[in-house]
């Protein structure tokens, strides 16, 4: 069973319960017209939450008893017979403005209207909860308002701009009651019509658009003259204030603290024609001044205006000769203060009241063009104030601004013509025979090239480089890169002369050139403006282009020599087509034909270049840094020397020879190249032959064991003293089966017993001894399995020639002897063996002590005994 509610929620929950209801209203208070006007009374329904669309019933009743029905909205027969005549008129109806909202209008109220008008909803509500109706009482008097023009039939004013003219409106009433009346004028113009002036009937004065300037300085004004006239006076006429004026009359009732307009009358009481000004202007059709000369034109103005105007005068240029001011700019105003306003070099003056001239100083080509003539008269209006009473533009005046052009003529002459490629090419641009060339004109040059072309086809000119009127320099297409690397200059040496060198001709260079000198004349704003151009002749640059020959000669003076004399060799150039040439010799030597120790092999030996600097280019021989020489005889002879010459030195030697031309400064560009014919040393001897073998007691050992090997030297033919032998061994290996690899040095021994390890990668070690005179031991130390494959030694003999100096014999190699480095079992698996059983005997044991511990430790259980009866059976427990 559930607890009885508190009280206040239960007040809380009738109060939800309650629904409002709706509320019908009509305007509060009494409503008041005028018999011949129309009635509206609006009614809306508020808080209807019902249909779409509330339906409404009227009814009417003249002494608020009793109401007859009087238009319904919902059922067609309601209406009483009295109004049905004029609902089918028209003259009652009934207009919905929203779906709960209703407009009664009465048309043309009669005296009969006055009485109570209810608005009611039908309701088909079981509870009536609200208002479902309400009612208004409609006063009606009798027409008394009387408004009507001074005069009639309404006067027609023909006035001028500036004119003043005034407009009355009578007007008054006779109601019983207590009325207030407003008045406005209006000014219709066709379709539009503007409210001017109106006093409230409150007493306030309201300026139409428009019109509040003219209102506030006075200009327009509203007041009364005698009981029953109303006069609006304009002091100074406008174009605007041209129309018909209407006098609009309202009257008003205050009820129950608020305004209601109960009717309102207009009249049209005159109408104002503002005749324009008339307003002529005249120019100089067609006029021409020489540049540098004023010009003067004149505005003459022809008005029917007498009274006090005055003229605001503005003159305009522009291209075109028409008379809009598009594209157009002022040059000179002259104000209605008759404060001129233009720029420093024209000038704006009148020399009568019709007559204004504009004066443009010192003129020029730009100045050529149509000149407007535009004038505006002002006329004075109330409190100071103006305002234009005319305006017109003048037939454009064309002004031809005829130049005398300066004379000159242009002449172009080559003061340097290449003969050679990279040879310099200078031309001059000059100016003679120069007339009326003033300090107000400046010359300027443009520089063009044009490629010459064995057939009649036209080529297009380009553009080098041109200079504007304030001295900037551009550069075209073809100079651009060369110009800022310094290769084109272009330069003004004197007021009339201009000049353009190519440092470096090159055969794309090869054509004709022509300058353009311009004339530039100063303008007002200090611009220049190009007012002439003048083309010189063109001046051919061509020079026939020959292949370069250069021939070089060598020649050996003395042919025969034994080794350790010196050897000398004779160089002879000469060059055709090579301008200002210069030599650089580089001595070469190639192996004769049959050598077969270093077959198409040629070796650079020493250079002289073309400032005469000697270098050793591949000259390796230390103990013969000096030993050979290569100098300059002549400029186009060169001398090469080698001094104790060896038995190793026998080959071909030649002579390379680059021709170098001077390009500008210290450059130099190469022209050719030649090999001179080869000049052969050959060493005709009957020396002793020398060979190598290598021997080994050990070709298969065990890793670990020393290798030893035998480099042996035999000498074969002229038996020699050992104190005149001495060799130069070197040690080599290729570690693979066959001889594919690269071969490594492992050690070398020279001739003064200095000895030379090679660099490995692994743990044994080399050495290198002399055993005997011609007897040379290897011996590898604690080989490995990398230390297998081929071996041989190379012998470079040194025998001591009758003279006392060393001859270096040609370089001899052994043949290759194959080393086998073989695996020592028993050694190769002895200590893993070892580890494995030592490894396996640990980890064993301590695997049994760790189950021991787990065993004794971890798994041990406390059993607790019980007592037992001996006549049962033993208990299942276990340990």
């Amino acid at each position: 069973m559930g607890r009885p509610a508190p009280r206040p929620l239960l007040l809380a929950l009738l109060s939800l319960a309650v629904v409002r209801g709706r509320v019908v209203r009509v305007p509060a208070g009494t409503l008041v017209r005028v018999v011949g006007t129309e009635l509206v009374i609006p009614c809306n329904v508020s808080d209807y939450d019902g249909p779409s669309e509330q339906n409404f019933d009227w009814s009417f009743s003249a002494t608020g008893s009793s109401f007859v029905e009087l238009a319904s909205t919902w059922e067609v027969g309601f209406p009483a017979q009295l109004y049905r005549e004029r609902l089918q008129r028209g003259d009652i109806l009934l207009r919905r403005t929203a779906n709960d909202a209703v407009e009664l209008h009465i048309k043309n109220v009669q005296p009969s209207d006055q009485g109570h008008y209810k608005c009611s909803t039908p309701s088909t509500d079981a509870t009536v909860q609200g208002n479902y109706e309400d009612t208004v009482q409609v006063k009606v008097l009798a027409d008394a308002l009387v408004v009507g023009p001074s005069s009639r039939p309404p006067p027609g004013l023909s006035l001028r701009e500036g004119e003043p003219f005034e407009l009355r409106c009578i007007t008054s009433t006779t109601s019983p009651l207590h009325t207030h009346l407003a008045l406005r004028w209006e000014l219709h113009r066709g379709p539009v019509h503007r409210s001017i002036l109106a006093l409230s009937h409150e007493g306030r004065f309201h300026p139409g658009p428009g019109y509040e300037q003219r209102y506030h300085s006075g200009d327009v004004r509203l007041d009364t003259v005698g009981g029953d006239a109303y006069r609006l006076s304009v002091a100074r006429a406008l174009s605007a204030d041209q129309g018909s004026y209407r006098c609009v009359v309202s009257e008003w009732i205050t009820e129950q603290g608020s305004w209601q307009e109960i009717q309102e009358k207009a009249v049209e009481v005159a109408t104002v024609v503002i005749q324009p000004t008339a307003l002529q202007l005249a120019v100089p059709r067609t006029v021409s001044v020489t540049e540098g000369k004023d010009l003067d034109l004149s505005c003459n103005i022809t008005t029917d205006r007498v009274d006090d105007v005055r003229p605001e005068v503005t003159w305009y240029f522009k291209k075109t000769p028409d008379n809009s001011l598009l594209a157009s700019h002022m040059l000179a105003r002259l104000d209605r203060d008759s404060l001129v306003h233009s720029s420093p070099h024209v000038a704006l003056s009148h020399v009568d009241t019709r007559s204004y001239h504009l004066l443009v100083r010192d003129v020029s080509k730009e100045n050529s063009g149509y000149y407007l003539c535009l004038v505006a008269l002002w006329a004075p209006g109330h409190n100071r104030s103006w305002h234009k009473v005319a305006e017109a533009m003048s037939a454009p005046s064309g002004v031809s601004v005829t130049w005398l052009e300066p004379e000159y003529q242009v002449y172009l002459n080559a003061s340097k013509i290449p003969g050679f490629s990279d040879d310099p090419t200078e031309l001059q641009c000059r100016v003679i025979d120069t007339k009326r060339v003033e300090a107000g004109v400046r010359l300027t040059v443009s520089w063009y090239y044009r490629m010459n072309r064995r057939n009649d086809d036209v080529v297009a000119s380009e553009l080098l480089a041109v200079m504007d009127g304030d001295w900037t320099l551009r550069y075209g297409e073809r100079s651009k890169q060369r110009a800022q690397d310094g290769e084109f200059i272009f330069s003004k040496e004197h007021t009339d002369t201009f000049s353009f060198r190519i440092q470096r001709t090159t055969e794309e260079d090869r054509g004709s050139y022509y300058c353009v000198v311009s004339a530039w004349t100063r303008q007002r704003n200090n611009s220049w403006v190009k007012s002439k151009d003048v083309f010189s002749k063109p001046v051919n640059i061509f020079w026939a282009s020959e292949d370069s020959v250069l021939v070089v000669k060598a020649r050996q003076p003395k042919p025969f020599f034994a080794a350790g004399n010196t050897f000398e060799m004779t160089c002879k150039v000469s060059s055709k087509n090579i301008k200002s040439p210069r030599y650089s010799v580089l001595i070469t030597a190639e192996k004769p034909v049959g050598d077969l120790s270093s077959p198409n092999e040629t070796k650079y030996i020493i250079s002289l270049d073309q400032d005469s600097v000697v270098k050793l280019e591949n000259w390796t021989d230390a103990s013969r840094v000096d030993g050979v020489v290569l100098e300059k005889v002549q400029e186009d002879e060169f001398r090469y020397r080698m001094y104790q010459t060896q038995v190793s030195d026998a080959g071909l030697y030649r002579c390379m020879v680059t021709a170098w031309s001077p390009i500008g400064g210290s450059l130099w560009r190469e022209a050719a190249t030649s090999l001179s014919n080869p000049i052969e040393i050959d060493f005709q001897t009957s020396g002793p032959m020398f060979n190598a073998s290598v021997h080994s007691d050990t070709p298969s050992v065990t890793r670990g064991d020393l290798i030893r090997l035998f480099c042996i030297v035999t000498v074969e033919g002229a038996v020699l003293d050992p104190d005149d032998m001495a060799f130069d061994v070197s040690w080599f290996a290729v570690h693979s089966f066959g001889l594919d690899k690269a071969p490594i040095l492992l050690s070398s021994l020279d001739r003064k017993g200095v000895v030379t390890t090679g660099q490995r990668d692994w743990k044994s070690t080399v050495s290198l001894e002399r055993v005997s005179t011609l007897e040379f031991l290897l011996q590898v130390h604690g080989s490995e399995d990398q230390d297998f494959g081929n071996y041989y030694c190379s012998v470079t003999p040194w025998v001591r020639s009758p003279t006392g100096s060393w001859q270096r014999e040609a370089e001899i190699h052994s043949r290759p002897i194959f080393i086998t480095v073989k695996m020592d079992v028993l050694n190769a698996f002895k200590y893993p063996l070892l580890i494995g059983v030592g490894l396996s005997t640990v980890i064993g044991l301590l695997s049994c002590l760790i189950g021991y511990c787990s065993s004794h430790w971890c798994c041990k259980k406390a059993v607790r005994e019980t007592r037992r009866e001996r006549r049962r059976l033993m208990s299942m427990e276990m340990d």
